[in-house]
């Protein structure tokens, strides 16, 4: 019981500092769009954000499992405060360039990159397995529940406070999160027989965490297919700001929509941390990326706030189950003491995902979809996405939806992914204290 308490004092901690920082972006995404009329330069401010983790994950998952895990977090949280502290003084000069927002999303991402990795790791060690489904899924709900309080909060305050006061109470909630983790203790995993293997240089560790991934390939394949939905959710996911601004021509409306987007995800984190989930837990996780799939169709192919809320709302749902238990399913098949390098190599495959998609989607976007409304070839998806502004974003939104339902009926076609949890054996947390 009281390793559970140190879990969800972590947990609580982390999702106001969290609240926090999804307020700085927003603000800054609102001031971004007004002040270039561009979405390239909002999905490169989360692109360098995410680049860190896409290049160095998994050496930092290296150094979570040789380090106390509560200092990694104290450090990556610390870390992220400076850098937004640096990010305040910038704005209060008021000589604001693209670059400079570039170079601080790069440090913060570096500092981030080392904090997803650790405290899932440390979910391992302070909740016991069968309570592992709801704890994952009170982790998935940080994210939509800033996202459902962030974008009201930041819509109430931004008029009034600016981006510097916005920029001040995400201080705040860093200094919180900090001061409470303090005071907290994390067990560490007694070694495995893998883990002790394992041991060496950095390289030889960090080799040793992609030879397990790589030697369990239908393990490895549920990773990469996870690392191409990644790619193929956050870049378009993120257009949420320009693309429904430009439908509904309001920017009240778009952060209603906002909200009820992570509305969608907070209700299914809700689900999943209620119902605990079902075994074998892929038999949830596949169908409910197909209703995303689906939902993604329906979000690109409508034209009024109504069908667009449903179909935000809907969306979103499935996906905070579907990556609670994908958490689980790799938390109960590998070693506790190797899940730092683990879940930090898989964290760097999603970035890797999330980054190509952030570059890729506001180019695709800005240099070839809108720009091609309106031609000779734009008559074949007329009839689908229209030729109004913002066509070209439709575009982009249904051709994902597309893909992801591909993607998907292969996996789940596939017999040795369906009994991937019954094929692989699992692993038992022992802790040193």
């Amino acid at each position: 019981m009281r390793h559970l308490a140190t879990f969800y004092l972590i947990v609580l901690t982390q999702t106001t500092s969290l609240i926090g920082s999804r307020m700085t972006a927003i603000a800054l995404g609102i001031w971004l769009f007004d002040t270039t009329g561009d979405t390239a330069p909002l999905l490169l401010m989360v692109f360098f954000a995410e680049l860190p983790g896409a290049v160095a994950g998994s050496v930092a998952g290296v150094l979570i499992d040789r380090l106390d895990r509560r200092v990694v977090l104290l450090l990556a949280d610390g870390g992220q405060a400076v850098t937004t502290t640096l990010l305040l003084l910038i704005f209060l000069a008021g000589d604001v360039h693209l670059w400079q927002l570039y170079l601080l999303a790069l440090v913060q991402g570096t500092f981030a990159t080392f904090q997803q990795p650790a405290l899932e790791a440390t979910t391992t060690v302070l909740v016991p397995e069968r309570q592992r489904e709801r704890a994952n899924a009170v982790q998935q709900m940080a994210f939509p529940l800033a996202g459902v309080i962030a974008p009201a909060l930041t819509g109430l305050v931004y008029a009034w406070i600016g981006i510097t006061g916005v920029i001040i109470v995400d201080l705040a909630t860093f200094t919180l999160a900090v001061s409470l983790l303090s005071m907290l203790h994390i067990p560490r995993p007694k070694a495995t027989a893998e883990g002790t293997a394992a041991r060496g240089h950095i390289l030889q560790e960090l080799l040793a965490g992609v030879r397990f991934l790589i030697r369990r390939r239908v393990l490895f394949g549920l990773v990469l297919y996870m690392m191409l939905i990644n790619f193929l959710l956050n870049g378009p996911l993120e257009l949420a700001i320009p693309y429904l601004v430009t439908v509904t021509g309001s920017e009240a409306v778009m952060g209603g929509l906002m909200s009820l987007m992570s509305l969608g995800a907070l209700v299914g984190a809700g689900l999943i941390a209620v119902w605990g989930g079902s075994r074998p837990r892929l038999l949830t996780l596949l169908p409910g990326l197909l209703l995303s799939g689906v939902m993604f169709l329906v979000y690109g192919t409508a034209r009024e706030p109504l069908g667009l809320g449903i179909s935000l709302f809907l969306l979103t749902i499935p996906l905070p189950i579907s990556f609670a238990l994908y958490l689980s399913i790799l938390q109960v098949k590998t070693p506790p003491d190797m899940q730092g390098r683990i879940f930090a190599m898989v964290s760097q495959l999603g970035f890797l995902g999330a980054t190509l998609s952030f570059l890729l989607t506001g180019q695709i976007v800005d240099r070839v979809l809108e720009p091609a409304v309106g031609t000779t070839w734009w008559k074949i998806v007329a009839p689908v996405v229209g030729q109004a502004e913002g066509a070209g974003m439709r575009l982009l939104l249904v051709a994902t939806g597309v893909v992801i339902l591909v993607a998907t009926t292969a996996m789940l076609a596939t017999p040795a992914v369906r009994r991937l949890e019954s094929d692989l054996p699992d692993y038992k947390v022992v802790t040193e204290n």
